[in-house]
């Protein structure tokens, strides 16, 4: 679902193992955790070590209810981001994450399971609050995965 909006140059925060940058073919995968495959890894995603305007695209995906500190993300990744870049994020509801976090025990094991401020998913009036707070101008909010799942398409002014 992200891969047709990724364009420029792209930063995966909270990457994971960094699939979407390698499914892409060019970018950087960051996170905090030091998952296989990462390019960069970073103390806070709400402290980038990248210069203003580094970016075209940024996402986080199916990521965004597990960084605590979510706001201030959100403003770093808007200075990340150039004029007119796009925001990029996937999120579920509390309770289809609640289910998915029980079917994916493997990597909760191997992170050390859901720690104080994160959530098991966010719900969409929710996130259009967070990104509005943020400055993002929503372009596209498409459901998904039988619509347990939507896309944010967001872009910096």
């Amino acid at each position: 679902m992200v891969l047709p909006f990724i364009r420029g140059h792209f930063l995966d925060l909270a990457c994971g193992y960094n699939n979407l940058t390698r499914a892409h073919g060019s970018g950087l995968g960051a996170d905090v955790f030091p998952w296989d495959g990462i390019d960069v890894r970073i103390g806070d995603a709400a402290r980038l070590p990248f210069h203003d305007g580094s970016f075209d695209t940024v996402s986080v995906v199916a990521a965004l209810n597990h960084i605590p500190n979510r706001e201030a993300t959100l403003l770093e990744v808007m200075r990340v981001l150039r004029a007119g870049g796009l925001f990029l994020t996937t999120m579920i509801g509390p309770w289809t994450g609640h289910l998915a976090h029980l079917f994916f025990q493997q990597d909760e094991a191997e992170r050390g399971g859901m720690r104080p401020g994160e959530f098991h998913g966010i719900r969409p009036p929710a996130m259009r609050a967070l990104l509005q707070h943020a400055g993002f101008e929503l372009l596209h909010e498409v459901p998904f995965q039988l619509r347990l799942n939507r896309l944010y398409v967001a872009r910096k002014p």
